[in-house]
């Protein structure tokens, strides 16, 4: 008795930094919520930071999935496991993604890009499960890496020749077709490897499936959005050469979106399924925004923020079931609805998003992108109408299998669900579904 009022003692003060963080995070939340940019084009926040609508988006979608790891990764501070540095870890995360979404100049975005790179890396080796999280971090490190050194250079010209790297007033038309080309590829090619396209798309699954649940929230959440911010903001520099290169990059993609939809249909590992079903789901946003029309773009901002809430919610719930099961196998981890029957609203509630069911912002988002898309290429329909086809099959056999069936027999019970747990899923679900009511907010951003 004595030893379990000493660690309850000492648990107390743990327990209020934590609530402290927690409660902090949301508070700045809902505060940056209400202070909206959405009347004005910008707003300066100082000579290198700036806010306009789309940066304004993208930052409150990153202090709420932040909020939401916070408050997932309860386990973490049950456990002790390092939990003080966790949340430090994640408030510099949260500090290089407002930085880099807010910054006015390209180099300040760049150094802040890659800066975001380091708390993610310490996440996935830290607190992730296996001893393979060393080759997902170094996967995750090199391919990123790999790409962004010749985004670095090109910075590097784009000032030699005009003289400046504030954001919307570079311009560049000097040089010949084949030096423009690598210029554009250079640059461009950093971004799309953190979007992923497919071909430059594995360091994703792996970093998702060795990754501890906050991870794989914040990558699915925000980071993979790095990717699009960066390439709305460099795509006018380059408009001739991306008008001419467009077409390589839809045709890897809607062609990609497919064959990882194959994919998807025999992976047997949830957050693998998941992991993979962000890449097909990125394919086609990244269509969108090569095509660099007004729907694309705005389709493709509205369906990286559906897509943040959906598929953050998805790695939440995959994680509640691995605590409780051992195991993420969905060989394992069948029949659940007769151990947790409330948590299967849940996963089918997330899974209509993941499929783009109304009401989400997903369905808003890509029927946007489809009428980019098409209008730019008739020939596109026959892939995108597999895409789409795919991507409710994927989704349906993912939540058919875990939650029918008979259930394993070695499991003899299971918690159904705590009211923490509820509440994290309802604030992915909430925001997903009601923001369409809001529409005109995301759809005017450009």
């Amino acid at each position: 008795m004595l030893k379990f009022m000493v660690s309850c003692m000492l648990l107390i003060p743990l327990m209020n930094t934590w609530w402290a963080v927690q409660c902090s995070l949301f508070l700045l939340s809902f505060l940056f919520m209400l202070y909206s940019f959405h009347e004005f084009d910008w707003f300066m926040l100082s000579s290198c930071l700036i806010i306009d609508s789309l940066s304004y988006v993208l930052i409150l979608l990153s202090f709420w999935i932040i909020s939401l790891v916070v408050s997932s990764s309860q386990k973490i501070l049950e456990t002790n496991n390092y939990f003080s540095m966790f949340l430090v870890v994640n408030i510099t995360l949260l500090l290089a993604l407002v930085l880099t979404f807010s910054s006015s100049d390209y180099l300040l975005f760049y150094i802040s890009f890659e800066s975001s790179l380091i708390p993610t890396l310490i996440l996935i080796l830290g607190w992730g499960y296996q001893p393979e999280r060393l080759q997902a971090g170094v996967y995750m490190l090199f391919y990123t890496l790999f790409a962004s050194l010749p985004l670095l250079v090109s910075l590097f010209m784009l000032y030699e020749m005009s003289g400046s790297l504030t954001i919307g007033v570079v311009d560049c038309t000097e040089g010949d077709g084949f030096t423009m080309f690598i210029w554009y590829f250079g640059t461009v090619f950093a971004f799309i490897v953190k979007l992923p396209m497919f071909l430059v798309h594995l360091w994703l699954p792996k970093a998702h499936v060795e990754a501890p649940v906050a991870g794989s929230m914040i990558l699915a959440g925000v980071l993979l959005k790095l990717g699009g911010y960066g390439l709305i903001r460099v795509l006018p520099i380059f408009g001739e050469m991306n008008k001419m290169m467009c077409w390589l990059w839809v045709s890897i993609s809607l062609v990609g979106g497919v064959v990882v939809s194959l994919m998807c249909l025999r992976q047997i590992d949830m957050k693998s399924l998941i992991a993979y079903s962000s890449v097909a789901h990125m394919g086609l946003v990244l269509c969108g925004l090569m095509v660099f029309g007004w729907w694309g773009m705005n389709g493709a901002v509205v369906v990286m923020v559906g897509h943040g809430l959906c598929s953050s919610g998805l790695f939440c719930l995959s994680n509640m079931v691995y605590e409780r099961m051992g195991s993420r196998s969905l060989l394992i981890s069948k029949g659940l609805m007769n151990f947790m029957p409330s948590m299967a609203l849940w996963w089918f509630l997330l899974s209509v998003g993941n499929m783009a069911g109304p009401p989400t912002l997903n369905l808003l988002g890509e029927i946007s992108l489809i009428m980019s898309v098409v209008s730019w290429s008739k020939l596109s329909v026959l892939m995108i109408a597999l895409l789409c086809f795919f991507s409710a099959s994927y989704t349906l056999y993912m939540y058919s299998l875990s939650q029918h069936g008979k259930y394993y027999s070695a499991v003899f019970s299971c918690c159904s669900g705590k009211v923490r747990e509820y509440l994290v899923l309802m604030l992915h679900w909430l925001p997903l579904n009601v923001l369409i009511l809001k529409s005109s907010t995301c759809m005017m951003l450009l």
